[in-house]
């Protein structure tokens, strides 16, 4: 036994005692906001640990400039409440983080979620015991608490990462990663600013500091294919409108691969004159949303010359809107097709770059060297910034159980069953470690998040009421169901080009040992939504197979 097993397992309670909790959430976000929802309603003991001092999980933390849905937002919130439906109103077509925060806690005070939650208690450890067959978590503060279930809400991009730059400790100015933007205002206006990074976050970050800094250098490794966000506020009348709709949006949303209103153009790429393509392409650019990428052909993602063809048209757009041709070329990526990854959504982005004040730097040509107290280094320059922001990517799917030191029998670390990707059964599971479930973890279908954790949270529960009236105490899933599974999401990779991407989908990030290119991870299920609940049924109405009980 470890001497951090010793010390989590020590104050537990004696066996056979009941657990502090039937049930502990880990996590105060969408996820485990619904998930602590379906508990009490049903009267379950149950308790969400949150590490945070306050609830909302991403949109607690990502306060940066421009953070905002790139979802619409009538399908991003909850749909278990017609109440809560007909009560919300959402100003924007894609809200931004002020706003979701709010939405989120108006849903915890208006289902009195709030006396449920713990704040500022980390969980640092897991271990269960074997003997009462219960999981032991040891907190941050001290505490130790029993629980017979954890339901691991814990996000998909929780855990960001730092670049491995020397002299990252030495810049004596503010410099943080923009996950962990300031909560209290930062006057940028007479700041030379710097962006390490050209992401999904620093895409919508950028256009705004622009506005804002007197210098914005952006330091760019890899440049990011992105399309127009084409936001708009919703009038009370769009409002009305959107709340009558809401079974319909719903329904599509379910039906859809991607849990969007977008549903693909089916009517096969080579069936469609050029003409016709660069027609549709017109009218989808212009259109809210995901619509250049989840209402186009499905091809695109599977056929390299459709993909090509795609990939020209959206260079053509970018360098239409960048007025320096040799600035434009830096911003389109060579490595990988459009769409081929999770397509990051922007409003002015391209048009930053014809600022007075904002440089792009090709980290590709002069790598930086160091950071300095003053500013960095790169082979060719030296710099001087008064504020760092390092958008530098996360530890994707599994950074945030990896945090956790999870230990199941016999001691078996999570951490290193998944040293070289991630492992489950059914995106929920992990054989060899009992009475654990995961809400939107890796494996699980990559759809628009809400409507993908409803499904998992809807599944969960009634699994955990199944187990309650049989009188089980240990679920565990059967290696060989997990096996199955991971050959399947493997797979559903097959024959898409995602499968090449230098993508947080399939584990690349440089800052991360065994996180090389060429080593994937297979971080989620690309069968789609509607597939993915149907296998959940199958598996349900089959006694849960490939689930052992005692």
């Amino acid at each position: 036994m470890s001497e951090q097993t010793a010390e989590v397992l020590a104050p537990r309670e004696a066996a056979g005692a009941a657990p502090d909790y039937e049930v502990v959430v880990i996590g105060a976000g969408v996820a485990g906001i619904y998930q602590i929802k379906r508990l009490k309603d049903l009267g379950v003991r149950a308790t969400v640990l949150e590490a945070n001092p306050d609830l909302g999980g991403t949109w607690y933390h990502n306060r940066y400039p421009g953070a905002r849905f790139d979802s619409e937002s009538f399908t991003y919130g909850y749909s278990f409440s017609r109440e809560l439906l007909d009560e919300w109103h959402w100003t924007e077509q894609f809200s931004p983080q002020p706003e979701t925060l709010r939405y989120l806690h108006y849903v915890v005070d208006k289902f009195g979620l709030r006396e449920h939650m713990q704040f500022d208690a980390r969980v640092e450890a897991m271990v269960f015991d074997e003997d009462t067959d219960t999981w032991v978590l040891g907190l941050d503060d001290g505490r130790t608490i029993t629980t017979r279930f954890v339901a691991a809400a814990v996000g998909v991009l929780s855990t960001p990462t730092l670049p491995r730059i020397e002299g990252i400790e030495s810049f004596e100015g503010p410099a943080f990663h923009s996950f962990h933007w300031p909560h209290d205002p930062i006057d940028l206006s007479d700041k030379r600013v710097a962006v390490i990074g050209t992401g999904a976050t620093a895409i919508q970050l950028i256009p705004e500091v622009a506005k804002e800094a007197r210098t914005l250098t952006v330091f760019q490794r890899r440049p990011n294919w992105a399309a127009p966000l084409n936001n708009a506020p919703i009038s009370e009348s769009e409002m009305a409108e959107i709340r009558t709709r809401y079974d319909e949006i719903f329904a599509t949303c379910a039906r859809t691969p991607g849990g969007f209103e977008h549903e693909p153009d089916r009517r096969g790429f080579y069936n469609v004159s050029p003409e016709e393509r660069r027609a549709l392409w017109d009218r989808l650019y212009d259109a809210p949303g995901f619509a250049i990428w989840l209402r186009n052909f499905v091809e695109i993602f599977m056929d390299e010359d459709a993909n090509a063809e795609l990939s020209e048209y959206i260079a053509d757009r970018i360098r239409q809107r960048v007025h320096d041709p040799v600035v434009a070329e830096k911003l389109i990526p060579k490595d990988h097709g459009f769409g081929v990854q999770r397509l990051p959504m922007e409003t002015g982005y391209f048009e930053a770059y014809n600022r007075d004040n904002v440089e792009l730097v090709d980290s590709t040509e002069t790598p930086i060297v160091r950071i300095t107290p003053t500013g960095l280094e790169t082979t060719e320059r030296t710099f001087e910034f008064d504020v760092i922001v390092y958008s530098t990517g996360f530890d994707a799917f599994t950074g945030g159980m990896d945090r956790i030191d999870i230990q199941g029998p016999g001691g078996r670390r999570l951490r290193d069953k998944w040293a070289e990707g991630p492992v489950t059964y059914l995106g929920l599971m992990v054989a060899g470690f009992p009475n654990l479930v995961m809400l939107g973890g890796p494996q699980g279908a990559a759809t628009n998040f809400p409507r993908g954790l409803e499904l998992a949270v809807d599944w969960v529960t009634p699994f955990l009421e199944y187990m309650w009236t049989h009188g089980y105490r240990r679920f565990d899933a059967e290696e060989a169901a997990e096996a199955e599974w991971f050959e399947h999401v493997k797979e559903m990779y097959e024959g898409l080009l995602l499968r090449t991407a230098k993508s947080w989908i399939t584990g690349y990030n440089s800052n991360l040992d065994g996180h090389e290119y060429g080593k994937t991870r297979y971080n989620i299920y690309n069968g789609g939504g509607p597939k993915y609940a149907r296998l959940l049924r199958e598996m349900t109405e089959n006694s849960y197979a490939g689930v052992r009980f005692r």
